[in-house]
């Protein structure tokens, strides 16, 4: 093939594909270098003229010989460019979190290449280099509507290396994104997975070297939420949901492509970079943020409660008894008599109770651009004046440009009436919660509400690999807390849980009754009323690998709690705690009862759907003074974990 006289077609994918190719089969030569600490990212032009980028972190390869290039209105970008201008600046700071700490700090440096075609045109290509990793994006010019077809991105592993990524057998699994954590070779990617080469973001990539990196995608809007295709050669490419293009609205910039990278799952676990990376909250918008109060709520969906008033009210006193701060109202509330009189009513009675409402309403019901989203701002009105909180929508079902703008046009909505916001049926964070911090949680997780349906219940590996690859990204809503039906874990893994994951808006599944009456459940009752939502700094515990031994400490103010989630046989494990800082504390101790009479299940949730584990092993209580030169020694069951409150004396 002579590239000069190479003309594009609209078959972008072959034609993406044999760029691949002849990147297998061409030469390169190093054009830039640009360095930031211990990293590194060329870029080079290959010899048929396309640009591409390696990646190394202390000389070691990170990302190989990868493309870059993206094809707006049939022009392939980057196959035929030179590099006309590179200015480079620092970027720098930080900005309030709800989760895994209470301030991010973000440093970068950030270059701008102008880029020119053969043709003359002008575009761009911006990258920023962080020691938390790299990012790029594109930057299109234009007027009126412009195409993207497809973007030429790639990323090649080097050999050997162990990628994560969610598993299920449906074609949710790219609706939801609610699939089980799996782990395969990067040479298997193409054809791991019964539902074809394409994966879901994020990616969490155990290096061969030492070190992980976690490809995800950072501040998307007014685009299409990207997509990774196995193409052999331990190569993903980029993929969307429309195969034939999407339309934007005069200059194209595209989401970032990030590239995370840790030396430990602590450094991986603390990464911000995707939330750094967004735009900052709007000031006309959000002139204050006093009404975004994180919290935990509760939900009648595990019980098998019906939504009427009479039952809500009882949820409220449940969360009122709990020291829960929310109640959903879920799926059912539109068919009651009066529905906005009486939701209006509910929310007040919550009030006195310091209990606020989140309503829980279908996407396809409010998705109407029309007139700037009228009717979802019409509903939008009506929320906020019955008094309620938030809303829960539903079942956007996908990552196109078109679900990718609703999403942000309810944000900015509901955040001009102060309405916080939970998303359900969606896909993972992008860190958009820093742009709109009225976004409390999101979906996008295979959570416990599985353990209800004929596909689950939820392995103990899946709960071990989750805060190293779904969570690294933002909040997730996983529903925690699942005693009356756990599957192969332990109680003491369930309670694990509550420190372990972490949303903003942490909505617990288990019957709340059930909670508030279990003997069994008791000793742990005053723990689930006070574990915080959001933390002020986070560690990783070093006995932690992923898929097999999450072990997590977290610091809310003076006190800390670590969760462990466990999926192998039992055996022993020493906590330090020298995390903690000078005198003595408090531990309270929630760990698997290893001589306890299994708990027989039947019969303690009429919603549950048993199958293969009817019993659970219990947890035990213990309390100790300790300091930070202590070591708290547990035995942990074949698929359990533990949870410890540090109280400062």
């Amino acid at each position: 093939m002579n590239n000069k006289n190479f003309k594009f077609t609209t078959n972008i994918f072959s034609v993406v594909f044999v760029f691949i190719l002849l990147v297998s089969c061409s030469s390169k030569k190093e054009q830039i270098s640009m360095i930031n600490g211990a990293l590194k990212v060329n870029i080079i032009t290959l010899d048929n003229k396309q640009l591409a980028y390696t990646i190394s972190k202390e000389k070691q390869i990170v990302l190989d010989t990868s493309l870059l290039g993206i094809v707006v209105n049939n022009r392939s970008l980057g196959s035929t460019s030179e590099i006309i201008k590179q200015e480079t600046t620092t970027v720098s700071t930080s900005f309030p979190l709800l989760g895994i700490k209470n301030k991010a700090i973000y440093n970068a440096n950030h270059t701008n290449f102008t880029l020119k075609e053969k043709d003359g045109f002008i575009w761009n290509i911006e990258f920023q280099i962080s020691p938390e990793g790299i990012a790029y994006r594109y930057i299109v010019p234009g007027e009126g509507k412009q195409t993207v077809n497809a973007e030429i991105s790639s990323f090649k592993l080097p050999n050997k290396t162990k990628v994560w990524y969610f598993e299920r057998d449906s074609d949710w699994k790219l609706k939801s994104h609610a699939g089980e954590w799996l782990s395969a070779d990067i040479s298997a990617m193409p054809t791991v997975s019964k539902m074809g080469p394409i994966q879901g973001l994020t990616l969490t990539c155990e290096l061969p070297n030492g070190g992980y990196a976690l490809i995800a995608e950072s501040a998307l809007f007014n685009y299409s939420g990207l997509r990774l295709k196995g193409i052999g050669n331990n190569t993903f490419k980029a993929n969307f949901t429309e195969e034939k293009g999407f339309k934007v609205e005069n200059k194209v910039t595209s989401a970032w492509r990030c590239i995370l990278l840790a030396d430990d799952l602590n450094a991986l676990v603390n990464n911000t970079m995707v939330a750094a990376l967004n735009p900052t909250p709007d000031p006309n918008i959000f002139t204050n943020t006093d009404w975004i109060k994180p919290g935990k709520s509760v939900w009648h969906w595990w019980s098998g409660k019906n939504v009427n008033y009479k039952e809500e009210k009882e949820m409220v006193m449940d969360a009122h008894a709990l020291n829960f701060d929310y109640s959903i109202v879920d799926e059912g509330w539109e068919r009651w008599d009066n529905k906005w009189q009486n939701v209006k009513k509910l929310c007040a009675f919550a009030k006195t109770k310091d209990v606020g409402i989140f309503l829980w309403k279908h996407s396809k019901e409010i998705n109407f651009p029309d007139n700037d989203y009228a009717v979802m701002r019409q509903f939008l009105d009506s929320v906020k004046l019955t008094g309620a909180v938030g809303i829960k929508v539903d079942f956007m079902n996908g990552q196109d440009k078109s679900l990718i703008a609703f999403d942000e046009a309810l944000l900015k909505n509901a955040a001009k009436r102060q309405l916080m916001v939970n998303f359900h049926g969606c896909q993972q964070s992008s860190g958009e919660y820093r742009t709109y911090p009225n976004e409390v949680t999101r979906e996008g997780i295979r959570g416990l509400e599985v353990n209800h349906m004929k596909e689950g219940p939820l392995p103990a590996s899946h709960n071990a690999a989750l805060p190293f690859t779904r969570y690294v990204t933002g909040h997730a809503d996983y529903t925690p807390i699942g005693f009356t039906e756990p599957g192969e874990t332990t109680w003491a893994q369930q309670l694990g849980t509550l420190v372990a994951f972490y949303s903003p808006f942490n909505c617990i599944a288990e019957n709340t009754q059930f909670l508030l009456t279990n003997k069994s459940v008791q000793p742990a009752l005053d723990f689930i009323k006070e574990v915080p939502s959001v933390w002020d700094e986070t560690l990783v515990l070093p006995q932690s690998k992923i898929g097999e031994l999450a072990a997590i400490a977290r610091r809310n103010k003076e006190d800390w709690y670590v969760g462990v989630l466990h999926a192998r046989e039992q055996e022993q494990l020493s906590i330090d705690c020298n995390f903690l800082e000078e005198g003595e504390y408090t531990a309270t101790i929630f760990t698997d009862d290893i001589n306890a009479k299994r708990i027989h299940l039947e019969g303690l949730n009429k919603e549950a759907n048993l199958r293969q584990w009817n019993t659970a092993l219990p947890f035990k209580k213990e309390i100790q003074v300790v300091n930070k030169n202590s070591k708290i020694e547990l035995t942990l069951a074949s698929k359990g974990g533990a949870a410890i409150q540090f109280k400062r004396n």
